[in-house]
């Protein structure tokens, strides 16, 4: 998806051989956000959470490998980012995206036809690399381009409101879908856990929060419905991660906030204006959503993307992203950034080859290189050596498709 933008600064810039033809025009701090949040989850987070259970006496070691990992239910770690971030940043790129298909003189039936077929896509793109591996299509939708894909063609369309609808749509949906948990009853006091997938020592939900409980809840029933229309190897019960498919609803609400800041950043404010009000609007959901959560209206849940969890998360994607701005377009700091440009431009190639090929990777440095390279500094710290292996071997394929101009997009 294309992400041009006019009058950045033009001090520091990359060496010509060094940036795509189109590359002055591009919005740098979008490409470069994008690379690092496609390559933080590529590095499978270096191994970091397998190291620290090694030395669960270190705070510092704890503190890595918790952020390095995704919360078990309730909280936020760095980890937990990624997926929100990867779905702000289709929001944040759209405006860009319309824009240039204007320019090339693209109707909207036309457009919208192409946003329906983006959005089949990536749908049955999620649909193949869940079923990789399996005997049978593994029809589930919880994948992260499944997500996109589902809300992708309702992203489109609120495109073309006003800022001032596209507001209230993105509260009323995370109000109606607070509501559709609040109204869906609690189970009752003999219900059996156990066939759920819950333990004996998982720490449950109590109170109001208890509407919120893993595989016990609103979209959990709808999974149990839906998923079993589906031809499969044995009934669909529940998600052993507590993933559901209605997670495209709020996260939807995470794709529009990206569309406006999308359209705040192509404004004609100063970038002063664009980061002042960046900063404001990532202090404001990270606030509301802790707020919300401590209030005990609604947990922090990134695996059923709860309305606290759309918040919190887009606050800080927004506030992210906002770092990245201030870095590169208002300071003009961008050599730095190269390397990250150059997973940015690429994410769908990074993502297939991280689902398809890290042990293919793994496998083929062992052979050549022996079995024991990745214990160097000790078996230990193996994990880390073996992942930072092999994201270098994906961002040197990365390298080449860039200086041949290869960019893979849908």
């Amino acid at each position: 998806m294309n992400t041009t933008v006019s009058g950045q600064p033009d001090s520091t810039k990359l060496n010509a051989r060094d940036l795509p033809a189109a590359k002055p025009e591009r919005l740098l701090s979008l490409d470069a956000y994008r690379g690092a949040i496609m390559l933080l989850m590529a590095s499978s987070g270096l191994g970091l959470a397998a190291v620290a259970r090694q030395f669960p006496a270190s705070s510092v070691w704890q503190f890595l490998g918790h952020h390095a990992d995704h919360a078990e239910w309730t909280g936020c770690t760095l980890w937990d980012l990624i997926q929100p971030a990867f779905m702000f940043m289709v929001g944040v790129a759209l405006p860009w995206s319309l824009a240039n298909r204007r320019a090339r003189g693209a109707s909207f039936g036309r457009m919208l036809g192409h946003a329906l077929w983006r959005s089949l896509v990536l749908v049955l793109l999620a649909v193949f690399l869940s079923s990789v591996g399996d005997r049978q299509t593994d029809w589930v939708f919880a994948n992260v381009l499944a997500q996109i894909g589902l809300g992708y063609p309702f992203l489109f369309l609120i495109a073309f409101a006003k800022p001032r609808i596209q507001w209230t749509a993105a509260l009323g949906i995370l109000l109606a879908y607070w509501l559709l948990f609040c109204l869906y009853p609690l189970p009752p006091a003999t219900f059996d856990w156990a066939s759920v997938g819950i333990g004996p020592d998982w720490p449950r939900l109590s109170g109001f929060a208890a509407h919120w409980e893993k595989n016990a809840n609103a979209a959990a029933a709808f999974d149990q419905w839906f998923l079993n229309l589906f031809p499969r190897q044995q009934p669909f019960v529940f998600n052993s991660g507590g993933y559901q498919t209605l997670n495209f609803i709020p996260s939807l609400v995470t794709m529009i906030f990206g569309l406006l800041t999308g359209q705040l950043l192509r404004s004609k404010r100063s970038l002063t204006q664009k980061l002042t009000r960046l900063l404001g609007f990532g202090l404001a959901g990270v606030l509301l959503g802790q707020v919300i959560a401590l209030a005990g209206l609604c947990p922090i849940v990134k695996r059923i993307w709860t309305p606290s969890w759309t918040l919190y998360s887009g606050g800080w994607v927004v506030l992210l992203l906002a770092g990245f701005v201030a870095l590169i377009d208002w300071r003009g700091w961008k050599r730095w950034a190269f390397p990250l440009i150059v997973a940015g431009l690429n994410p769908i190639t990074l993502y297939f080859m991280w689902q398809l090929l890290v042990g293919f990777v793994t496998e083929t440095i062992q052979r050549h290189f022996g079995q024991h390279i990745f214990e160097a500094l000790g078996a230990v710290y193996a994990p880390i050596l073996e992942h930072l292996a092999v994201l270098a071997v994906f961002w040197l394929v990365l390298l080449w498709m860039y200086r041949r101009k290869i960019f893979l997009r849908i």
